[in-house]
């Protein structure tokens, strides 16, 4: 369902896993890391839509975990979300296919934290099939500018930890 190889580490980082299921990751945490997500996936939103305008699954990907972090739907619901927007992607090649990956993966951070990396990545992805690698790290680096301080470190030491798992997109 996606190109590459799983971007999920074979041994999880227990600060990535939420307090239920064993880990230390409060749900708060949780949220802003979806939250964050979705705002990597929704700024390449629009190389899908240029695309398939009339496809809507991966902006209701992302409208679902916005509304999972304020209680408004439970997890399953917005995970399926996330799998109807990868599968938006399915006939896709480039950057309307990474974004839509990028949706997808947002909303299933209601399910496994760790996808956050997923949703930047793909969206790192789409912008360098739009416009080159130099485009590729201007955008890693705004999504950087967007990450809540509460979780920044957190995630900059995750990128570096999975970035060969994640295209090295972390660090071009």
């Amino acid at each position: 369902m996606h190109d590459g190889p799983v971007i999920l580490p074979p041994v999880r980082d227990p600060r990535m896993v939420t307090v239920r299921r064993g880990g230390t990751l409060t749900d708060e945490h949780h949220h802003l890391l979806a939250l964050w997500a979705a705002a990597c996936a929704e700024r390449v939103l629009p190389l899908f839509a240029a695309e398939r305008p009339d496809d809507p699954r991966p902006a209701d990907a992302l409208a679902a975990v916005r509304a999972w972090t304020r209680g408004e739907l439970p997890m399953m619901v917005t995970r399926a979300a996330g799998g109807h927007a990868m599968g938006a992607a399915r006939d896709l090649r480039g950057a309307a296919r990474f974004a839509a990956y990028a949706a997808g993966q947002a909303a299933v951070v209601a399910h496994v934290a760790e996808h956050d990396l997923g949703a930047a990545a793909y969206a790192i992805k789409a912008v360098r099939a739009a416009g080159g690698p130099d485009a590729g790290r201007r955008e890693r680096d705004a999504q950087r500018t967007l990450l809540p301080a509460a979780v920044r470190d957190l995630v900059l030491e995750d990128q570096q930890r999975r970035d060969a798992l994640c295209w090295s997109v972390f660090s071009a």
